[in-house]
This record gives structure tokens, sequence and C-alpha cells, in this order.
């Protein structure tokens, strides 16, 4: 079984997890200020936003980590009733929050697809290490 590195225990990862590098609870004058110069929306600032924010945090987490994390996203992308909608509701009793105006993307499943094609473009070796593995083994 795949273990997270950090708490221990089971590694189970959702599409929610791409979020994380968006979270500006605490940090609305910081992030927050950074991240209102992108808009979500636009290809460009979109394509920036994930690979600086999103993958990058990524980065030192192994080959089989990412393997996992990007299946959990591709399993969500091929559920056509998967809400993505859900990911960005503000939930006051979580102590995290996204950029304002984010829950009102117009393509939330857009926004999650280019993760996924970004992500694969980005682990692209480190994609295929782990699927010539048999992931029951970790």
């Amino acid at each position: 079984m795949l273990i997270d590195e950090k708490s221990e225990t089971p590694y189970r990862p959702t599409p929610a997890y791409f979020l994380g590098g968006f979270d500006i609870y605490d940090r609305e004058e910081t992030l927050g200020i950074e991240l209102e110069q992108y808009n979500p929306e636009d290809p460009k600032d979109r394509t920036t936003l994930i690979e600086n924010y999103c993958l990058n945090r990524y980065e030192k987490l192994s080959y089989r980590h990412k393997f996992a994390l990007l299946k959990s996203l591709e399993a969500a992308l091929l559920d056509s009733k998967y809400d993505f909608g859900l990911l960005l509701k503000d939930d006051p009793e979580q102590y995290s929050s996204l950029p304002p105006g984010w829950d009102e993307m117009k393509s939330l499943r857009g926004f999650f697809e280019e993760i996924f094609r970004l992500a694969n473009k980005h682990w692209k070796e480190e994609l295929v290490q782990a699927s010539l593995e048999n992931s029951a083994d970790w």
C-alpha cells in the first residue's frame, strides 16, 4: 500500500489535492494578491497558474505518488457526472479558501483537464516508470 510520506497514513489522493497550491487561507494579502493577477479562464494564465502554483508543489513527490495522484484525477475526468464545482465550494468548517471568483469559472472541468494535460507532460518520464510497475505491489 502506498503511504503518505508526511502523515504515515495510506495515500488516497483526490482531485482536490491539485488545488492546494491555490489555497489563500491566512495568505490573502500575499498569495491571494499574487493570484489576483491571473485569470484562470485565460489559457495562458491558466497554464502559468497550473505550472507555478499546482504542479511545482509536487516536485519532490515520488513517481508512484504522482502516478496515484494523476490516476485520481483521470478517474474523475472519466466520470461525466463528477461535480468539480464541489471542490471549489467554500466550506466554513475548513481552514482553506480559494481566490475570489474561482468557484464561478465557466469550465471547471476544463481547468482540471488542463491540470491533467500539463501533469502528463511534466511528469511524463515518472509516469512511464510507474506504469511499468504493478501498483498493487506498492
